[in-house]
């Protein structure tokens, strides 16, 4: 019998999973030892005779747990990338246990008493004392100084939490599958270019449904064929089917999560799950976080006003919401000579991974990336590279999984699957996941402007895993406050038009002529084109989270449709031509993906990152010095420092809005 993969360190390099060995029955018994050993191991270090130290109690439990930690890590990978049924059944079953496990963790009252013991009398060394305060915070805010009837009622929430998160995930990926719009008449995709329409081909191919198109779904409410469909009812159709997902399913579970967050902020001391998120956040106050919102929404607002009267003059009838991208491409084109089918093929999927992705990164920090068809992903479409430094030091590894499928949740995000560490002698192993349809076999995969700039964007987050250069792997990589982890990325999606760049990755993929010097100039002046919309989409989703967030315990929010209304009218951001960028029962982010109360850290982060971004611009742009600075002082840092702490090492003061204003067109 083979021993089961994750009993032992993989022996591939860098410590990449063993993929091709690893099987779904593999799981279940790897999750049982992994609880098991830890618990173990928790135990020994809780009742150690020795007197607290730094090295016997926090080192020792960044060390405890590594079985568990390696079939975490590929098992959630694959619940988010190829989730079978039988991964779904598993992933049922282990969420409330490792819920029930983190608890026992976490409330061991012998173990918390050495953090505390250490916490009154720090350690000496810098590094040591921060991850000290990180695991003393953890602890507090997991409920070790509750009593013991607290930590019981405690518990039963996190364990019903954590189921009620995995069915959300499990209803939306299924519901999301299951409102795919299938088209009978290929005459009624008029308007999307050829190879969208040979996509959608394939994907009914591929569903079982031969001679028959399949438009499917992306995560957010705006769907991209919207913006050039031209058969109206489609657009409804299409439109209809994206905001619908979840409303059967969903629904209800959505205002019982609300609840129990909420009752859980109160028990651990909070007004609210938003303060209970905020408290450990580079936000100050959630009055902040309100405050900041407040402040963009009436020019947000007055500039989708503005645009939809364009949009009307151009449409010479009312709008619905389904009409706005179509329109807005009209206006588009006529006011810049600029439409998303023109300058597509100027973007095949590996010319902008290879030439524009990597260009940027090897100009900036020096890095090179060498394919690795020796070493597989977990699927057959991930590819796999490794990083070298400028001098031939070998980095880490990068996956990219680019393509949607249906075993694949929507969106798009960095996971590392390797961690770096000093402690453990690791180095980072990253993965982006994005979701473009998949074209037929042996044609190219063009991407639209905004897949471009999910590609640097995510990158970003890529670039902040593989710089890493921490001791321990409770800092690494993207291990900081969730309104500080977007900015990185952020920042780097200022290079997709950067001139060198450009150049470089934006050519033709029949003739390999590079994008003209006129559709450039006109993609760069489009910038703040349709922001109004962008804007409001994305306020009135966060406006939507912290709504949800900012019930108090044992407050009833009704139903799903009306709180979601009212929240939105009393932020002033329900426009019917705009809905929020998600709603409710398909909004991944805050119901299962940790974004609770934190969705607003894009915009957040975005103050940061607009600020950097003029840094650059007034450092010289796309240089190794540049770069260098911002990987010293920020990117290798992890979570291992205070991040603004970081921020302004690198831009040698506190960062300012007036940028992101400017960008955003709301001066």
């Amino acid at each position: 019998m083979v021993e089961n993969p994750f009993f032992a360190p993989s022996p591939l390099p860098y410590g990449l999973p063993p993929f091709q060995e690893i099987r779904e029955e593999h799981f279940l018994p790897a999750f049982e030892r992994g609880m098991a050993e830890h618990l173990a191991e928790i135990e020994a270090i809780a009742n150690n005779a020795e007197p607290a130290t730094f090295a016997n109690t926090i080192e020792a439990l960044e060390r405890s747990g590594q079985i568990l930690d390696r079939v975490s890590t590929v098992f959630f990978n694959q619940v988010a990338t190829d989730s079978t049924p039988g991964v779904q059944e598993i992933h049922k079953r282990v969420t409330p246990e490792l819920a029930r496990h983190a608890d026992a963790v976490h409330l061991n009252a012998a173990l918390f008493q050495r953090i505390k013991t250490l916490h009154e009398h720090p350690p000496e060394d810098e590094g040591e004392r921060w991850l000290l305060q990180r695991y003393h915070t953890d602890f507090v805010r997991a409920g070790a100084e509750l009593g013991a009837a607290d930590q019981e009622r405690l518990r039963q929430l996190n364990e019903q939490l954590s189921a009620l998160s995995t069915t959300f995930q499990q209803n939306l990926l299924s519901d999301t599958n299951a409102a795919a719009v299938v088209v009978d008449d290929v005459a009624s995709l008029s308007g999307l270019s050829p190879d969208a329409v040979a996509a959608a081909a394939e994907t009914g191919r591929a569903r079982g449904l031969p001679g028959r198109h399949v438009v499917t779904l992306v995560l957010p409410t705006g769907q991209p064929p919207l913006a050039a469909l031209t058969d109206r009812a489609l657009r409804e159709r299409v439109h209809t089917a994206s905001v619908e997902r979840g409303a059967d399913s969903n629904a209800d579970l959505v205002v019982r999560t609300a609840m129990l967050r909420a009752e859980r902020a109160g028990l651990l001391g909070y007004a609210d799950h938003a303060e209970y998120v905020v408290a450990d956040q580079t936000a100050p106050t959630t009055r902040a976080v309100t405050e900041m919102l407040a402040k963009l929404t009436p020019a947000a607002v007055a500039n989708a006003e503005r645009e939809a009267a364009d949009l009307r003059e151009a449409a010479g009838h009312e709008l619905a919401p389904w009409d706005w991208a179509f329109y807005a491409e009209k206006v588009r084109k006529a006011r810049y000579d600029l439409d998303s089918g023109q300058v597509r093929p100027y973007f095949e999927l590996d010319r902008v991974l290879r030439d524009g992705v990597f260009y940027a990164a090897e100009k900036l920090y020096g890095l090179t990336f060498t394919p690795r068809a020796d070493l597989a992903g977990y699927h057959p479409d991930v590819l796999v590279f490794e990083v070298f430094e400028e001098d031939g030091t070998p980095l880490g590894l990068f996956l990219g999984d680019f393509y949607a499928r249906e075993s694949k949740r929507g969106g798009a995000w960095m996971s590392s699957l390797v961690k770096q560490s000093e402690l453990f002698g690791t180095r980072p192993v990253v993965v982006n996941n994005l979701n473009i349809v998949k074209p037929p076999a042996g044609e190219p995969t063009l991407m639209t402007f905004e897949e471009v700039r999910t590609m640097f964007h995510e990158f970003g987050h890529a670039l902040h895993g593989l710089f890493s250069d921490v001791r321990f792997p409770r800092v690494s990589g993207t291990a900081v406050p969730r309104d500080f982890v977007e900015y990185p990325s952020q920042v780097n999606e200022m290079w997709i038009l950067w001139p060198e760049i450009l150049a470089n990755y934006a050519k033709h993929y029949r003739t390999g002529e590079p994008l003209p010097h006129e559709i450039a100039d006109r993609l760069k002046a489009a910038q703040k084109f349709n922001q109004g919309f962008a804007t409001v989409e994305y306020l009135a989703a966060s406006l939507l989270d912290w709504a949800w967030h900012t019930l108090a315990p044992g407050e009833d929010p009704g139903t799903a449709e009306a709180f979601e209304k009212r929240a939105l009218q009393r932020a002033g951001v329900d426009l019917p031509l705009v809905p929020p960028r998600y709603r409710s029962t398909y909004f991944a982010h805050i119901w299962s993906s940790g974004y609770a109360a934190g969705y607003y850290s894009y915009i957040w982060s975005e103050v940061l990152d607009a600020d950097s971004v003029e840094w650059f611009v007034e450092n010289g742009g796309l240089t190794r010095a540049g770069g260098d600075r911002f990987r010293r002082e920020l990117l290798s840092k992890g979570g291992g420092i205070d991040p603004m702490t970081a921020f302004r090492n690198f831009r040698d003061r506190d960062p300012r809005i007036e940028p992101l204003l400017a960008r955003r067109g709301l001066l």
